[in-house]
């Protein structure tokens, strides 16, 4: 990440040099017709010069104690790291744009108004990083040595909380969009910021998801020519729009036109299988006596027994894929096998490898169809039939009704491996984000029923903490335009149940059953709401994404103030920063209702708190993480916790992409490589036979990838 000490001292060298350089040319004589423009260029650029000599003296004291907070020696990725990584990204932004300006202002076509807004929008994202900074060193002084969390701590993440409730957020959502990231990812960030403030609009219209969507990019005109407004209306959005409205805008990837661009563009697979199971009581042998069986009853929480869905995606037609015995789980009609009934297509035997995959979505949306376009790639390139699990989503259905339901289909999928075109020989759980979590609770949940655990585990970015306890790479929720804090406690509440709602019934309960009727349903429920921010839109303070300073009286009333059905953030103390110094304020408060449900620290919702006693016995854990994701401390401290215990774990961290990365799969070629990593882990897990790797052998696999 940051290669070494003269890598930052050379950046914040050149830093001032470009703050100079451009003080001189718009303080000095000039006959250039600027006026006002030079007056703020000048301006912008002390306030930069002025954060970035505070800075380098605070990314000293990081890069000197940074690498204690990584998994390994190979494995150099932290959330400290992560933080002073995006400082000099931001850094270096600014001077490529400093220079810009200083050699091309005398230019015709210089746009003096254009490059003048985009140096101010930078120079606010760069004092809100100086924040986040601080609070970083906070962490630092009061966290245990090599400890990323503040378990104990709930000052800390009270504060942490606080300051992402009053923040200015919206410069990193406007003209500064996703820098941090990878150039190529850019443009698609642009299109879904634009797309969601668009679809915040018409949100409440009585549409179609497809119609909503198809009105909403008509819309979206005024948000590609103005970035503030842009930024401000995504700060609003992200921050106290309810769970309905995320749901519904998530869903929009299962719609049929984007679903279809997506098998058009992925992998053409033989057999692609919607599969319902009824809920009955499974007998499945135990893993130390084989003659005696468990019996796995089918979920229950919330509702009473229930139908399980999944899908069986498979590159290949295999035996046991086309019997009429698994046909008649199917939930087609006919059954959507591509080629099964074709007398030209050759059966292939059964893999001895089995696939079963848990998909994201932060608990709350998307089902194995999202999720559709690499699950086809990895089907190819391993050779391998692949079952996903739709399991039903928060917050109508809370923990544990994912876990119970994942758990069922893991069962039923080992005494039915013969339907599923596997002999299950070996058998590997892969999942991203909430998927990952499902992958490592459904694997403890096999431990403590005492039948067969998997082979192997590929969890990719899970989340294994959900609780907002600060963590360094936690601050970047601050930033991040695809998982802002206010959506991950929506997310981490809703699956704990704070959020429930009237539960549904078990026959309606499927979620792609939901999808068939989702926006329309959620829209009508919602209007009202909706209605309420389509007003507030119209607030010409609230659309120009108003920046202040709060006083403390103001500051001590932000947690006091409390919108009707959310809880507020305990009032701590104001966080103290340096003398002189204090972030930009945003007229569009958070409120962010504290994960304080007891449910969070079950350790099958979070098992980063999990004792050694459910944890031993996992099988080999590999995660690949991102360096630039919010969760990235989470899979740190996980990989940490299982390696200290003698736990078979690697863990891997790829570079500039965002957390979700594997829906991203296509869109780039950092993205695509980061995928392979994973293709490569699960092919680890279904190669390595028998033998499993020893804690030695662990710690060398860590490894990075850029």
């Amino acid at each position: 990440m940051v290669a070494s000490d003269m890598d930052y001292k050379v950046v914040f060298a050149a830093l001032e040099t470009v703050c100079e350089n451009n003080i001189s040319i718009f303080c000095g004589p000039t006959d250039l017709p600027y006026g006002a423009i030079a007056g703020r260029l000048v301006t912008c650029m002390r306030e930069i010069q002025e954060h970035g000599r505070a800075l380098e003296p605070v990314i000293a004291s990081f890069t000197a104690v940074f690498h204690h907070y990584d998994f390994d020696a190979q494995t150099p990725g932290n959330g400290y790291r992560t933080l002073a990584k995006v400082l000099l990204s931001c850094l270096l932004h600014i001077i490529n744009k400093g220079r810009y300006i200083a050699s091309n202002y005398t230019s015709a076509f210089f746009r003096s108004d254009h490059n003048a807004s985009e140096m101010e929008a930078y120079r606010s994202a760069l004092c809100q990083l100086r924040a986040l900074l601080h609070l970083a060193q906070q962490l630092i002084n009061d966290n245990g040595f090599g400890q990323l969390y503040a378990l104990q701590d709930g000052d800390l993440s009270r504060q942490f909380v606080q300051e992402y409730s009053s923040m200015h957020k919206a410069c990193f959502y406007g003209r500064c969009l996703g820098f941090q990231f990878s150039p190529t990812l850019r443009p698609f960030l642009q299109t879904v910021v634009i797309s969601m403030v668009t679809y915040g609009e018409t949100y409440g219209k009585q549409q179609s998801g497809l119609g909503l969507a198809a009105l909403s990019l008509l819309t979206s005109g005024k948000y590609v020519i103005d970035p503030e407004l842009r930024g401000a209306e995504f700060e609003r959005i992200t921050q106290n729009l309810d769970m309905q409205f995320w749901k519904s805008f998530w869903n929009l990837t299962e719609s049929g036109l984007l679903a279809g661009f997506s098998r058009i563009a992925s992998y053409p697979v033989q057999v692609n299988l919607t599969l319902t199971l009824p809920p009955v009581n499974l007998q499945l042998p135990l893993a130390s006596d084989p003659s005696l069986t468990a019996t796995v009853s089918p979920p229950i929480a919330h509702w009473g027994p229930g139908p399980v869905h999944m899908r069986l995606i498979s590159c290949e037609l295999r035996e046991g894929q086309e019997s009429e015995e698994l046909l008649a789980y199917s939930r087609s009609d006919p059954p959507a096998i591509t080629a099964s009934h074709l007398p030209w297509v050759q059966k292939q035997p059964r893999s001895p490898w089995l696939l079963i995959h848990f998909h994201g979505g932060g608990f709350v949306a998307q089902t194995s169809r999202s999720h559709e376009n690499y699950l086809r790639t990895w089907s190819k390139e391993l050779g391998v039939p692949i079952l996903s699990v739709d399991y039903s989503l928060s917050p109508e259905a809370p923990f544990p009704r994912a876990l119970e339901e994942c758990f069922y289909a893991y069962c039923w999928a080992l005494n039915n491996c013969h339907l599923l075109g596997s002999t299950a020989e070996r058998v590997c759980l892969a999942g991203d984000s909430a998927g990952g979590n499902l992958c490592i609770t459904v694997s403890m949940k096999a431990i403590c029923t005492g039948i067969r655990v998997p082979d192997g585990i590929m969890a990719a970015y899970p989340a294994t903490l959900l609780t907002t306890d600060a963590s360094p790479s936690r601050l970047l929720t601050l930033i991040d335009p695809l998982l802002p804090l206010g959506v991950l406690t929506k997310c981490i509440n809703a699956y704990a149940g704070a959020d429930s709602q009237t539960v549904q019934t078990a026959a309606d309960s499927g979620s792609l059953r939901a999808l068939g009727r989702d926006t329309a349903a959620l829209l009508s429920d919602l209007t009202q709401g909706a209605s309420n921010w389509i007003q507030s839109f119209l607030d010409p303070m609230r659309t120009t994404g108003g920046v202040r300073s709060l006083s403390s009286a103001q500051m001590g009333s932000l947690n006091g103030a409390t919108p009707a059905g959310a809880s507020a953030t305990n009032c701590v103390d104001h966080v103290d920063y340096p003398e002189g110094f204090e972030p930009l304020r945003s007229d569009c408060l958070a409120f962010i209702r504290p994960t304080t449900c007891p449910v969070i620290r079950n350790p099958f919702v979070s098992p980063l708190l999990a004792p050694a006693s459910l944890l031993r016995g996992l099988p080999p854990v590999h995660i690949v993480a991102s360096a630039l994701d919010a969760l990235l401390d989470d899979s740190v401290m996980f990989a940490k916790k299982l390696r200290d215990m003698g736990q078979p774990v690697s863990l891997t961290v790829v570079e500039d992409l965002p957390h979700g990365f594997l829906s991203l799969y296509q869109l780039a070629k950092e993205i695509d490589v980061a995928a392979e990593t994973c293709v490569e882990q699960m092919r680890k897990i279904f190669e390595q036979g028998d033998l499993r790797p020893t804690l030695s052998e662990t710690s060398q696999s860590g490894s990075r990838s850029g």
